[in-house]
């Protein structure tokens, strides 16, 4: 997979420079010259060293591959060269200011593979991240440069090689999912897999060879079926057919717990066309040709994914083996290969085009967090897991789409809304079914939280959150008001700081105050307890009555006996009941 870029002689740098103006018709003569200045600029810098200069003309190619600005261009050749005894202040002076914060920039994130649980990692996720909310371009940059070191990595020690490739298959490529950058996240993918597994990539390898002839007749096939029959309807559609990337196929396999040849969904069409109507045309047509298999159509053209990605997902059933089908717009394409980078074409007399990427939802959830303080690894730790894991979409009962990790919980949907309404969450339906707190969302579910105005976080919701943000509102709410809570993240600091949190003292009961709780007893709902609840008082329930809790909409959770009279009479109970029982104390 490796790639000879240029032609040109590499010891040659000026044919190298030309070859590489030559290989891009969108930049003007005075881009040219400014490029061809901090090219020769950094060719006498490093020495005239081949390994040096060849390489992060490389990585400019791969950002005019996106049509980046000619400000990127000069900051990818330019990105190593802080360590020729060069200052952000020369490089400013120089070539303008942009240049220099973006190789400034680029230069703050280093990785340190073979530490990965260190504080040096979490530091450099944090600058990512910061960068990232920056200015873009910075991550762009530091990504074209790991595909150039992924391409060219078997010139390093196989040691050396593990640890990059691991690197990138838990930052970078996911990163580059999340920008929508597709084709570089595929590339950056199966690269890794070559080099953490080549076993596995080799034989996938092989499978994917095997019987192109055959499988080359079967797509053409289905592309002149598809052609032929939009033709009758007068759409016009290019198609291209293609096997999944390597990866993908390594992921299958895992998940089937299968090797490559029993696979048979390994084939893929993509049907670019004209309009966003076009494209669900296309869909029946598809589906009236063959069988569509069940659960398999996707529209990320109505539900966009987080990262803008759109098109129309569907498997079928095509001469008795499963083909998978995207449909999309000649726009949503050039987003789905691009992404971000898609938004920074080149116009003239402009650095950039930035409308748009202020719509993923990376950078609105960057902007956010960045104004909280991450004083401490654990944070960021589960920051990256946010940002860097598969999403899934679920809905408000106004029909509004939350985006939230998978794996997250009514808990981080209430804090996905706002933080108000996680501090009084009580409860929650799914579907209009009621779940408990600790559940895994799913997919398209409508979610509905019931919350009480004396409610207030707890603990135990500490320890079931799975987002960032939901752990860190409730960490920072615990801290300043449980006087028991104990800041697991100080377990690692010296032992005199080891102790239990001591904001501020409890405050003091009324004379004459009633009790919300009793004292010994509490209610639990599966393995979670510490709930905020009321006793009915039609029927002032007693340890170890059946029970059974109703979601009051004023009062919030009321614990009534399961055979309470007043409690049978409820018209919607139904619908609001909850199943509890009790939680005796600990002895």
């Amino acid at each position: 997979m490796e790639k000879a870029v240029f032609k040109s002689d590499i010891t040659k740098p000026d044919e190298l420079l030309a070859e590489f103006l030559g290989s891009f018709g969108y930049f003007s003569d005075s881009d040219k010259s400014r490029i061809s200045e901090a090219w020769n600029y950094y060719v006498e810098l490093c020495g005239k060293n081949p390994e040096n200069y060849v390489h992060v003309l490389r990585v400019a190619f791969i950002l005019a591959e996106n049509k980046l600005d000619a400000s990127t261009i000069i900051a990818a050749i330019l990105h190593n060269s802080l360590s020729e005894q060069v200052t952000v202040e020369d490089l400013k002076n120089k070539f303008g200011e942009v240049p220099a914060k973006l190789v400034e920039g680029a230069a703050k994130i280093a990785f340190f593979s073979k530490a990965s649980n260190t504080s040096f990692q979490a530091d450099a996720i944090r600058k990512m991240m910061f960068a990232l909310s920056d200015d873009v371009r910075i991550i762009l940059l530091k990504l074209a440069d790991r595909l150039d070191k992924m391409r060219n990595l078997k010139k390093y020690a196989d040691e050396n090689q593990r640890a990059v490739a691991k690197e990138v298959i838990e930052i970078w490529a996911p990163l580059a999912d999340r920008l929508g950058m597709q084709a570089e996240k595929n590339e950056l993918e199966d690269l890794s897999l070559k080099y953490t597994n080549p076993d596995v990539f080799q034989q996938i390898k092989a499978i994917v060879a095997q019987k192109q002839d055959e499988r080359a007749a079967y797509l053409n096939s289905a592309v002149e079926k598809i052609t032929s029959q939009a033709a009758k309807l007068n759409i016009h559609v290019t198609i291209s057919s293609r096997a999944k990337h390597f990866y993908s196929i390594y992921q299958k396999m895992r998940k089937r717990n299968v090797e490559a040849g029993e696979l048979y969904d390994l084939l893929a069409l993509r049907i670019i066309c004209n309009t966003t109507t076009e494209c669900y045309t296309l869909i029946g047509i598809v589906h009236e040709m063959w069988a569509p298999m069940d659960g398999r159509f996707k529209d990320y053209i109505a539900m966009p994914k987080a990262n803008g990605y759109q098109s129309l997902h569907t498997t079928v059933m095509c001469q008795g083996r499963p083909l998978e089908i995207q449909v999309r717009t000649k726009e949503m394409h050039n987003m789905a290969e691009h992404g971000v980078a898609s938004h920074w074409l080149y116009k003239k007399g402009t650095n950039k085009d930035n409308v748009t990427e202020s719509q993923l939802g990376i950078f609105n959830q960057l902007q956010e967090l960045k104004k909280n303080n991450f004083a401490d690894e654990g944070f960021f730790n589960e920051l990256k897991n946010d940002l860097l894991k598969d999403e899934i979409y679920v809905f408000t009962p106004k029909g509004d789409v939350i985006r939230l990790p998978q794996g997250a919980n009514a808990i981080d949907f209430a804090y996905a809304i706002h933080s108000g309404v996680g501090e009084k969450i009580v409860g929650a339906k799914a579907n209009g079914k009621i779940i408990s707190l600790d559940e895994p969302l799913q997919n398209t579910q409508i979610i509905e939280v019931f919350t009480n105005p004396q409610a207030h976080p707890t603990e135990s919701q500490y320890k079931i959150a799975k987002t960032s943000k939901a752990r860190q509102k409730i960490h920072s709410w615990l801290t300043q008001n449980n006087v028991d809570f104990f800041d697991e993240r100080k377990e690692e600091k010296p032992a005199d700081e080891n102790k239990r949190v001591h904001h501020r003292p409890k405050a003091k009961k009324k004379e004459g105050e009633e009790e919300n709780l009793p004292k010994v007893e509490k209610i639990k709902i599966g393995d979670t307890s510490n709930f905020i609840f009321t006793f009915a008082k039609c029927c002032n329930p007693k340890y170890p009555q059946p029970i059974v809790a109703y979601l009051s909409r004023m009062k919030g959770m009321v614990i009534h006996s399961a055979d309470c009279y007043v409690y049978q009479r409820i018209r919607n109970k139904d619908e609001r009941s909850l199943a509890v029982d009790w939680a005796p104390p600990k002895n």
